[in-house]
């Protein structure tokens, strides 16, 4: 995994993220691997909870939470991904007159969490059939929030499935909302903002709001990975 992250320019990312709230990160992870993933979401031995989305309203379709120790691929992708993440939030941060800072080991940024009472893993798999979606949200869990996140495809558009995009929207202060659909192969991911970003105005950078979610699968069965870099209460 450490190899594969290291393949990217992460300047070109961190400009497309600075322009857009999201970039791709494309073939992050082969066929053989998102199969393996996916493989893993009948068995329950894997994962510490178990979500419906329809009984809390959050759409349709279902996830679940992946368990301490992570699956080998998962903590290795979340370890390598963070430390280029990382200097990006602290940028932000700068950006939008936040003091938070976040280390440059995700092991260090994770017991800043776990001593704050946020010590349940956050990476998940999540699964859709026709007619399911993921409402807007934001993966908030508690008063720590890493502002990036990844979501990686596992499944094929047009044989696994048709539909089921991902969408990001952002809202800029008395603007209309913005929405941004981000078109992924099997195996690629998309880095994108979990709760806001600074955006350049004309009088200097001001703060904007994100959401994302998945629009309503039309066929098939579509699996996802999602990294999330904070742990949850």
């Amino acid at each position: 995994m450490q190899q594969r992250v290291e393949k990217y320019d992460w300047t070109v990312i961190g400009t497309e993220l600075n322009a857009y709230g999201c970039a791709v990160l494309p073939k992050l992870l082969g066929a053989r691997a998102c199969a393996g993933l996916a493989a893993l979401y009948p068995h329950d031995a894997h994962f510490r909870s178990h979500v419906h989305m329809a009984r809390h309203g959050f759409g349709k379709g279902e996830y679940k939470y992946f368990k301490y120790p992570l699956p080998d691929l998962v903590g290795e992708l979340r370890t390598a991904l963070y430390q280029h993440v990382a200097p990006i939030a602290n940028a932000w941060n700068e950006r939008m007159n936040s003091e938070t800072r976040y280390p440059a080991r995700h092991a260090d940024y994770l017991k800043i969490c776990h001593a704050a009472g946020q010590t349940r893993p956050t990476p998940l798999l999540l699964q859709y059939v026709p007619g399911d979606f993921n409402c807007l949200h934001q993966d908030l869990y508690g008063e720590l929030a890493f502002p990036l996140q990844v979501t990686v495809l596992l499944s094929t558009p047009g044989e696994d499935f048709t539909g089921g995009e991902f969408v990001l929207t952002e809202q800029r202060p008395r603007m209309q909302s913005r929405a941004e659909v981000v078109p992924l192969q099997q195996g690629d991911a998309v880095l994108f903002a979990v709760h806001n970003r600074p955006v350049q105005g004309s009088k200097g950078s001001y703060r904007v709001n994100l959401r994302h979610g998945v629009s309503r699968l039309r066929s098939g069965r579509r699996y996802t990975l999602g990294v999330i870099f904070h742990d949850a209460k």
